[in-house]
């Protein structure tokens, strides 16, 4: 299939987990697609494996997000599809011992550093363009150690409907997706060893009315459709994808 042909797109934090599943599914698709990632590595044989285009860069620079844009324009001229995908965790802990430098980093990526990103690329985007935030369930959710990552993904939801107005008059749509638990590697990043994810994983299961926990490439194939002219009268919307968690 070629639905997205002689399209261009921009995903964040395209070397692994969700990033690395629709830059896949994109390119399949048929759209040129750079990628971005912070491990050149990492990012450099992601870009091999998808057939896209590698571009070191961390989201929490505004050089480096400067630069991808310059880059884009150079690259495509304009472009047709924004990802904002790129995030962190952070580390848990509770609101009255949380780390300043937790604080920081994980809003710098996680908030300012999407915020700029699609601030940046706003000249860049072709009428009818699509821009997909990737969020979290965590953004309606208010469990105890995760304040932060909370808190920046709820911002997020704001920045995505504040947006979508803004852009309506060009064809822009902005939507988010909030997925829920997904078989990442983001624990592992986090430092927890197989043994602790495969419990984790295995308690979340029980725990999801459908029993499983989400594929990455069920959230690449939602980002592709929201990209898709088949999804030309949605703006401003959130999906939820995640089996049930939080019926």
């Amino acid at each position: 299939m070629n639905s997205l042909k002689n399209k261009t797109a921009i995903v964040t934090g395209g070397n692994s987990g969700i990033g690395y599943a629709a830059a896949k599914e994109l390119a399949a698709q048929g759209a040129r697609v750079i990628i971005t990632g912070r491990r050149k590595e990492a990012l450099e044989a992601a870009a091999r494996e998808t057939g896209t285009v590698p571009f070191l860069a961390d989201q929490a620079s505004l050089e480096d997000t400067t630069a991808l844009t310059e880059e884009a324009k150079r690259t495509f001229g304009g472009i047709d599809i924004l990802f904002i995908n790129a995030g962190i965790t952070g580390t848990s802990a509770l609101i009255e011992h949380m780390p300043g430098d937790n604080f920081d980093a994980v809003m710098d990526i996680n908030f300012k550093g999407a915020y700029f990103t699609l601030s940046k690329f706003i000249p860049l985007l072709n009428e009818g363009a699509s821009v997909v935030f990737l969020s979290s369930i965590a953004a309606t959710t208010h469990r105890p150690q995760s304040s932060v990552y909370q808190a920046s993904k709820a911002a997020l939801n704001s920045i995505a409907k504040t947006a979508a107005a803004e852009l309506a008059s060009r064809k822009i749509r902005v939507n988010v997706i909030s997925p829920g638990p997904t078989r990442t590697e983001v624990l592992s990043k986090s430092g927890a060893d197989s043994e602790t994810v495969k419990q984790i994983f295995d308690t979340l299961s029980d725990q999801i009315p459908l029993k499983k926990i989400g594929p990455p490439e069920d959230v690449a194939r939602l980002v592709t459709y929201l990209s898709s002219d088949a999804a030309t009268f949605i703006t401003g919307s959130e999906f939820v994808i995640d089996g049930g968690l939080t019926l």
